[in-house]
């Protein structure tokens, strides 16, 4: 293959044959991105918390178009139903109506989120609330979602009838409410955020 299909969704050894774009787990990338965001703040001696509530709001921006990206390709699509706005999906090989769980995800977590955040980044003044709010949103939102979507093909149901993503949505929740706490404990003991 060539490394250039890394960054393109089409085989340039067939023909410019169109692949799709896709992309690794959400979970895993924002763990990634947060030790490097720490790395990088300690190294050139910022606050990494300022940084956090400054660039999260346009996080769920960009999660909107990965998941109409999802839409278009026709992955990551929600459980079977039978709701008027079921779709079909061509990757699915059973062929049945289904929700367009990357459209809820796009509208929720993604557009809804965003003007959440917006609307509160210049109204909380205690550095790290913003994206611990991130956190429980997200979490929150996508927990609820995880009930309309597919599970994983390979994982299923991880805990009874929750699948991965609600348990690390879950653990998102928990550890964005310890950070909320931490950030307003510190900030009334110091006076300042």
């Amino acid at each position: 293959k060539h490394p250039l299909e890394i960054f393109l969704p089409f085989d340039i050894n067939n023909g410019f044959q169109y692949t799709g774009l896709y992309g690794m787990s959400y979970h895993g990338a924002l763990i990634v991105i947060v030790i490097a965001s720490v790395v990088f703040c300690r190294k050139y001696k910022l606050n990494f918390w300022l940084l956090a509530d400054l660039l999260i709001p346009a996080v769920p921006l960009g999660y909107t178009f990965g998941r109409l990206g999802n839409f278009i390709n026709g992955e990551l699509y929600g459980r079977v139903t039978t709701v008027p706005w079921g779709m079909y999906f061509p990757l699915d090989s059973l062929h049945r109506l289904r929700h367009p769980s990357q459209l809820y995800e796009a509208l929720f977590e993604g557009i809804f989120l965003f003007i959440i955040l917006w609307s509160l980044r210049n109204r909380i003044r205690i550095s790290g609330a913003l994206f611990s709010l991130y956190l429980i949103g997200y979490g929150s939102v996508r927990f609820f979602i995880e009930f309309f979507r597919e599970p994983d093909r390979q994982l299923g149901f991880v805990l009874g009838s929750f699948s991965m993503g609600q348990i690390l949505c879950f653990i998102m929740i928990i550890l964005g409410g310890i950070i909320f706490i931490i950030r307003m404990a510190k900030s009334k003991k110091v006076g300042i955020s």
